[in-house]
């Protein structure tokens, strides 16, 4: 059972789920012959503008044949779908995230997540052990981590396998879900990439050993396994992903645990992953999970809470404040959702091109 913030809950502070429709006329087509090679993560600036990070490595090779050009992994679109710019990839001073299809899940494409912080600076993540700061023109400001080097779950330093990143502009502050090696949450300086604090599920200290799976009728593994996102919302409350556990947890700042609650939690593992190694057991059995990302609503209480479930096709809507489940609709390309922007819309990575979901009728 989903356990809430301990407020009651009342009408007024859970609004009915709003509905959603794809825009179909959303992007605009690409410029320059371009191709991507899957989205893989996708953001929404304070502009309305929508960050695209796609895989270039992952272009579709007889699209390429045929004349096509792979775009830059980064893109910027304005509100109407169109390109405004595009820039990233390898580069002299710092490391760029690097495909390694090796074991799962030190194995994996590089790019996976962007983020743009309320000073239109972009963070990227991905395979490769690395966080990765920009301008909004691309030019390279900070990196965290060093290329393929993990020292595990508590070190100060080292990162494994980063899947996502969210900046308190505020505090000066990046949040890092670390990751998918790591199991963890560790905060950094903004500025200067030093190390201010980390923690595990409930707030525990992580541990690095073989995961224990969850399992229907037992209690909730103390551990994170992949820790696939992490989000900030307005009230100072630090959302966490557990994709394979089928969960989000809630916390302060400071790594206090609040509250948890369980997604499409009987989602049946085993979803067609492969893998080796000491963690390939864990792996296998937890599959990989319903909780890919969370997003919030654009009312200045974010009332509603978006997770984006690729391996159900949903986008499941809780009240934000009790974790309450209020409804869903069905989504395809999942893997990374941005929500949302100053008029509602949600847009989502993970098929060929993103897509854009339309309010068809406001919360309230």
């Amino acid at each position: 059972m989903p356990l809430g913030l301990g407020l009651v809950r009342t009408a007024a502070q859970d609004p009915p789920a709003p509905s959603f429709q794809i825009d179909k006329s959303w992007p605009a087509p690409l410029p320059n012959e371009w191709i991507l090679g899957g989205p893989a993560s996708v953001a929404v600036d304070r502009h309305d503008h929508v960050w695209i990070l796609h895989r270039p490595a992952m272009a579709p090779a007889d699209a390429i044949k045929s004349g096509k050009r792979i775009a830059p992994p980064v893109l910027e679109l304005d509100p109407s779908g169109k390109v405004v710019q595009a820039w990233g990839g390898a580069a002299a001073g710092y490391d760029w995230p690097q495909e390694n299809l090796g074991d799962y899940p030190r194995g994996s494409p590089g790019e996976h997540g962007i983020f743009v912080d309320a000073n239109d600076n972009v963070w990227i993540t991905g395979n490769g052990d690395v966080v990765l700061k920009f301008s909004k023109a691309g030019t390279f400001l900070l990196q965290i981590g060093e290329k393929f080097r993990t020292g595990g779950s508590n070190d100060p330093r080292l990162l494994g396998n980063p899947t996502d990143a969210v900046v308190d502009v505020a505090a000066r502050e990046v949040y890092v879900s670390d990751g998918y090696l790591n199991r963890r949450i560790v905060v950094f300086d903004s500025e200067t990439g030093r190390y201010k604090r980390h923690w595990g599920a409930y707030g525990n200290k992580p541990d690095d050993g073989v995961p224990v799976n969850y399992e229907r009728a037992r209690p909730l593994p103390s551990q994170f396994f992949i820790v696939h996102c992490v989000r900030l919302s307005n009230d100072g409350l630090v959302y966490v992903c557990d994709r394979q556990r089928n969960r989000v947890q809630v916390f302060r700042k400071d790594g206090t645990f609040i509250a948890e609650a369980l997604v499409a939690g009987e989602t049946p593992a085993g979803a067609g992953i492969t893998a080796k190694g000491p963690l390939a057991s864990g792996v296998l059995k937890a599959g990989i999970g319903s909780v890919y990302r969370v997003g919030f609503s654009p009312d200045a209480a974010q009332q509603h809470l978006y997770i984006a479930d690729a391996t159900n096709s949903k986008v499941w809507i809780f009240g934000r404040r009790d974790l309450q489940l209020l409804g869903s609709f069905d989504a395809r390309g999942l893997h990374h959702l941005a929500g949302a922007d100053s008029k509602g819309n949600l847009y989502a990575s993970g098929g060929p091109l993103p897509v854009k979901f339309v309010p068809v009728r406001p919360a309230g």
